[in-house]
C-alpha cells in the first residue's frame, strides 16, 4: 500500500475536508528533533507533543508532573523538524484550569515560544469557557475526550469511560459542545467503539481515536509504544508495529562487545 506524502503543511481545515471526503488522519506523538524528521518524511499528518512526555521523556509515573516550560523546550525541536505535519502542543495539568484568563494567557505563550501549531486540552462542559477564549484569540483547539489522564486521581485509574449510558451521554454532549465552541478535531480515549461512532457523526470537526475502535476519523499513538521502545506497555488498544526494544538492545550489546575486544573501531574506522 502506498503512502501519500504532503507536499505542503498540514491545516486543519485540511483536516477537516479529509474527514469529510471519508480520509483517515494519521497521528504520532514525538518529542524530539530526530524522531520527528523520520515521521515526518514517512508522511505523518499531525504530531502530538503529548504531556506523555512526562513519562516517556521525563521517566515520571503520571503526565500530571511536567511543566509548561518543559513542553515548549521538547516541541521546539519537533517544529524545527516537521515541514509537513501539523503539529499540536499539550497544555500540561494546571496551565488551563484556574481561569479563563489563565488558559488563554498560557496557550498563547506555549504557541508563541514553541512555534506549535495548535494546543491540546483535556475535558468537556466544564472547560468550555476557556476554549471558547482561546479560539476567539486565534488559537486552534484541540479537545480531549474519555480517558483523559490528567485527570487520573479523580477518575481512580486508566480503565474504560463511558461504559454506562449517564457517562456516554454526557461525553457525547461535551463533544458537541467542543464542536460548537470551535475545536478543530478532538482526541476520544479508551471509549467503546460504538460510542466512538455516535460522537463521530455527532460532530463536525475530525475526531482522533486511541483505544476507542476503528470507526473515528482518524487514529492517535504514543510513538515509543507503537515501536515496541517501551517494552512494559501493552494495553489491549496498542498495537506494536516494531520490536525497536530488542534491536536497541542488541546494537547496545553488539558495541559492547566490539569494544571489549578491540573490533571497533577498526582499520578502515581509524585516521
Amino acid at each position: 500500500m502506498s503512502v501519500h506524502i504532503q507536499n505542503s503543511r498540514m491545516t486543519t481545515t485540511r483536516l477537516r475536508k479529509m474527514k469529510q471526503e471519508g480520509e483517515k488522519i494519521a497521528m504520532l506523538t514525538s518529542y524530539d528533533f530526530t524522531l520527528t524528521r523520520l515521521l515526518d518524511e514517512a508522511g505523518i499528518e499531525m504530531i502530538l507533543v503529548g504531556d506523555s512526555a512526562s513519562n516517556i521523556v521525563c521517566g515520571n509515573r503520571y503526565t500530571l508532573p511536567i511543566t509548561i516550560e518543559e513542553m515548549i523546550f521538547l516541541t521546539k525541536g519537533v517544529v524545527r523538524a516537521a515541514e509537513h505535519a501539523l503539529v499540536v502542543i499539550d497544555m500540561p495539568f494546571g496551565s488551563y484550569q484556574v481561569s479563563e484568563e489563565q488558559a488563554v494567557s498560557n496557550a498563547l505563550k506555549m504557541m508563541k515560544e514553541s512555534g506549535a501549531d495548535a494546543v491540546k486540552l483535556e475535558g468537556g462542559e466544564e472547560i468550555l469557557p476557556a476554549i471558547r477564549h482561546m479560539v476567539q484569540a486565534g488559537v486552534p483547539v484541540m479537545g480531549h475526550l474519555g480517558l483523559t489522564p490528567q485527570s487520573v486521581n479523580q477518575l481512580g485509574g486508566y480503565g474504560l469511560r463511558g461504559k454506562g449510558e449517564a457517562e456516554a451521554e454526557k461525553l457525547l454532549n461535551d463533544a458537541k459542545l467542543l464542536d460548537e465552541a470551535g475545536c478543530f478535531a478532538i482526541v476520544l480515549e479508551k471509549i467503546p467503539a460504538e460510542l466512538a461512532k455516535r460522537v463521530t457523526e455527532a460532530v463536525s470537526c475530525p475526531t482522533i481515536g486511541i483505544g476507542a475502535g476503528n470507526v473515528t476519523d482518524g487514529q492517535v499513538l504514543v510513538l515509543h509504544d507503537m515501536l515496541g521502545l517501551n517494552e512494559g506497555f501493552k494495553p489491549k488498544f496498542l498495537r506494536q508495529f516494531a520490536q525497536l526494544g530488542e534491536d536497541v538492545k542488541n546494537a547496545v550489546s553488539n558495541y559492547i562487545a566490539a569494544v571489549k575486544d578491540s573490533s571497533f573501531p577498526n582499520q578502515e574506522e581509524s585516521y
